[in-house]
């Protein structure tokens, strides 16, 4: 059984942890990730996703359904369909976000890995990715590094990368920020 010390607390580590028992148990780890990947990309880009997740105006049973029509046409594996279907019967939806992110936490911390959250302006390749992977490996020193990644148009260009209490931003937000700054002195 996953334990506390894989660094996650609160309602949604505790839904994490059950799901990578579940997925440890059925040899499920990397296609729960991907399906877990796969709909946080979905929650970041579709506003009304995000207002089914949230609503209190909904009834669970409603949400649930909705939620299910979801995971269905996203052809999610039953594993994971199963463990959203829990979570809306329980009315945990609104922390699906924070499930994912910690199940990412808690997989990656089993597996040895860094886990770098990297936030963007817009979905990267997957020939950005590997590149973005080869450069934090060599810069941490790590053979394993797992990306979190996060789409935030409002950074406008550029990455915002965090490995544990290290935080560097090269957006192009932050540069302009320090632009108008150091104009202002002037």
């Amino acid at each position: 059984m996953a334990s506390e010390a894989a660094g996650v607390s609160g309602v949604a580590g505790r839904y994490a942890l059950a799901l990578y028992d579940l997925a440890n148990q059925q040899l499920a780890l990397d296609t729960a990730a991907r399906d877990l990947a796969q709909l946080r990309l979905m929650i970041e880009e579709t506003a009304d996703l995000k207002r089914l997740l949230n609503s209190r105006v909904l009834k669970r049973e409603t949400k649930a359904a909705a939620i299910a029509a979801v995971v269905d046409r996203a052809e999610l594996s039953t594993l994971v369909k199963n463990f959203i279907g829990v979570l809306a019967r329980n009315g945990r939806l609104p922390v699906l976000p924070q499930v994912i992110t910690a199940y990412t936490k808690v997989l990656a911390e089993k597996r040895g890995e860094v886990t770098a959250t990297v936030t963007v302006a817009q979905a990267l390749s997957e020939h950005q990715i590997a590149g973005l992977k080869d450069n934090l490996k060599r810069a941490t020193g790590m053979n394993n590094v797992a990306l979190d990644i996060w789409i935030d148009p409002a950074i406008i260009g550029g990455l915002v990368v965090k490995i544990g209490s290290r935080r560097i931003d090269g957006s192009l937000r932050t540069k302009l920020q320090k632009l108008q700054l150091a104009m202002k002195g002037i």
